[in-house]
């Protein structure tokens, strides 16, 4: 079975519970790497990504609005809608395309993130590491 960006980020932010290293080994390849709005980073650079964000995010909603999965290629564009531990708001419209390995997991993502509410600080919450 494919796994799908809500999936993916639902495991990673929104269960509590579940491990970061769970969660990434779920959705992830060993080899995956992801270009954020220009910048690179292995999975290791992801994890600590997503290890920041655990730390900021209290709550959100992830609404998938376009999704095309064929083959190895998965195109999709979502919003993303975070409470921070602070108790501000921010929300993200992401468009994805990636590359899903043979067991479905995925491999190469590429996003470009448009914020859509939130402060300044949160513009690049995207990438932003701790």
């Amino acid at each position: 079975m494919s796994t799908t960006i809500a999936a993916a980020l639902t495991d990673l932010l929104l269960t509590p519970g579940l491990t970061l290293e769970e969660a990434l080994d779920r959705h992830f390849d060993p080899a995956y790497r992801q270009r954020t709005d220009g910048v690179w980073a292995d999975r290791a650079g992801f994890a600590e990504h997503i290890a920041h964000l655990r730390g900021v995010v209290a709550d959100g909603t992830i609404r998938v609005h376009d999704e095309l999965g064929e083959g190895a290629a998965y195109a999709e564009r979502h919003t993303v809608d975070v409470v921070k531990t602070d108790g501000s708001t921010a929300s993200h419209e992401v468009y994805v395309f990636a590359e899903r390995a043979a067991d479905g997991r995925f491999l190469r993502l590429e996003e470009v993130t448009l914020m859509l509410s939130g402060s300044d600080a949160d513009r690049g919450l995207g990438s932003a590491r701790g």
